[in-house]
């Protein structure tokens, strides 16, 4: 047997510890009294590696020449299984766009199962685009090569952004041909397919715990809540009796916790999900399922990516964290049966708010160079956004700009995409930039330090939507060089990189409408 198949130790204690399906045909139906099904990749005719990640390559303590192997190949591609897998697809459901959509699951995802590395780390193995499962309804199960590069450089840009994330491995073309309709206006047409691998503690959602819930399948519900506990937040376990009220109480509250932690981070970069249904939402609160995400160019809380929801625009910037509220308390509700009462529940929810609102203020703190929070500056840090939002501004460069020692309104330019402003907006900006500067000058921190300190959590690099593009535009058409040159320069998103300029620049006029760069559908 060749080595890369050697070199994983499958463990995989999802499927031992939790019900399978118990109908072992790849039908689409609807899976009762199960967490999963088992489910075996579609083989594909001509795979070739675009890309891979040397970061999450070591979490399953893979080298290069690993992955560069025929045997990784074929078995990350999905034609080849590795000794110890058993591949499934998960169950789960969920509410999409705040109604409930029933059964979803893993329509077009097959888990390979869990490898323990060198340190005793489980990382759950995933391949994205690998064909039908049970859940894939009227869908293929496959990925297109447009959609895969934009989960797979995301996904590893977030990680070195310090954004909470499921991680990618690799990129994988499939020598098949996938017809897709990106704008759902009846313009269908091939595209290149393929595989991302994608890593994770664990795959398990919100919705995971929803579909028994409102199936009042508890036992169930019981089973996959302890399994949880036990193998990704033992630690609540040392103070809580396993099975108690107290121990739920506990567990979902961390579960909030970590989701709010990782909304604003995306505050913080100014990511934009673009489809926080309850599916959607990872119950380790790391960012899941890169679909219609996208980053704001010029500050507008009111943007969002996702074509389905330009009307009433659900999943905006500025709603991130009202949505992830309303879906914790759609977990609450399905976590009801294992605690029967909602006292505990509801003040988790109530001390959620301002939970997220103390951790913004923090995190702002942190963006405009300031020690600790103190009176006064959350009205300062409104007042900005305010000021951003009334004329197009690149959020990224603005702040920055923000580090320098030259406050006056000549020194954002570069961060503005018109040439001039009112006399109104001047005016006020130029007042704000003056309080910020008295504001500043308090903390008494060196200039040095504090830019130093300031550019390690304002970002140079972001992952743009029309850099995204452009890098797709070129995979599509057999060259893979730019996907691996933003994968490098997001290896670094805080520090200047010789040669990459063009990189940090804010979006050209060209990409304000196109598609692929401004909103983007499901289809993406």
């Amino acid at each position: 047997m060749a080595p890369i198949l050697k070199t994983l130790n499958f463990d995989n204690r999802f499927l031992n510890d939790l019900p399978a399906d118990s109908d072992l045909s790849n039908s689409r139906r609807q899976v009762h009294n199960a967490c999963y099904s088992f489910v075996e990749p579609a083989k594909v005719s001509a795979p070739s590696l675009v890309s891979f990640s040397k970061e999450a390559a070591a979490l399953l303590d893979l080298s290069a020449d690993d992955i560069n192997s025929d045997e990784f190949l074929k078995a990350f591609s999905g034609n080849q299984m590795l000794e110890g897998t058993k591949p499934y697809a998960m169950c789960y459901g969920g509410h999409q766009f705040g109604n409930w959509a029933g059964q979803l699951g893993d329509g077009r995802a097959i888990n390979l199962g869990e490898v323990v590395n060198a340190q005793g780390d489980y990382w759950a193995v995933q391949l994205k685009g690998a064909g039908p499962t049970p859940y894939s309804r009227t869908a293929d199960g496959l990925a297109v090569l447009r959609s895969s590069v934009r989960e797979y450089l995301c996904s590893e840009a977030m990680f070195h952004l310090g954004v909470p994330t499921t991680r990618a491995l690799s990129l994988i073309n499939t020598g098949e041909e996938v017809m897709r309709d990106i704008l759902y206006n009846g313009n269908a047409a091939y595209e290149p397919g393929t595989v991302v691998c994608r890593l994770s503690p664990s795959f398990v959602r919100f919705g995971s715990f929803q579909i028994f819930s409102s199936r009042n399948e508890h036992d169930e519900l019981k089973q996959l809540a302890d399994a949880t506990i036990a193998h990704h937040f033992s630690e609540l376990l040392d103070a809580h009796e396993v099975g108690s009220k107290e121990l739920y109480l506990a567990w979902f509250n961390e579960v909030c916790q970590r989701t709010m932690t990782m909304v604003v981070e995306w505050m913080r970069v100014g990511f934009v999900h673009g489809v926080m249904n309850t599916d959607n939402m990872s119950i380790l609160g790391l960012t899941i399922d890169y679909g219609p995400y996208g980053w704001l160019d010029d500050f507008n809380p009111e943007w969002t990516p996702n074509t389905t929801d330009s009307q009433n625009r659900r999943y905006r910037y500025g709603q991130q964290a009202n949505v992830a509220l309303w879906n914790c308390f759609q977990l609450a509700n399905s976590l009801y049966p294992l605690i029967g009462e909602t006292d505990g529940l509801e003040r988790t929810l109530e001390d959620l708010q301002s939970s997220y609102q103390t951790q913004w203020l923090e995190m702002m703190s942190k963006k405009l160079g300031f020690k600790s929070v103190e009176n006064g500056d959350q009205a300062l840090f409104e007042r900005l956004e305010a000021l951003l939002a009334k004329v197009e501004t690149d959020m990224t460069i603005f702040y920055r700009c923000l580090a320098g020692d030259d406050l006056s309104l000549a020194s954002f330019s570069d961060a503005y995409y018109q040439d001039k402003h009112d006399q109104d907006y001047s005016l006020a900006m130029n007042r704000w930039l003056d309080d910020y500067a008295n504001r500043r000058a308090k903390e008494a921190i060196e200039p040095g330090a504090r830019i130093k300190a300031m550019n390690s959590v304002n970002p140079l690099y972001v992952f743009r939507n029309y850099l995204a593009q452009l890098a797709i535009d070129k995979a599509e058409a057999g060259d893979h060089s730019m996907v691996n040159e933003l994968l490098n320069v997001f290896r670094n998103p805080y520090e200047q990189q010789e040669g990459m300029e063009a990189y940090a620049l804010k979006r050209p006029e060209w990409a304000r409408s196109k598609v692929g760069c401004s909103m983007l559908s499901c289809s993406s």
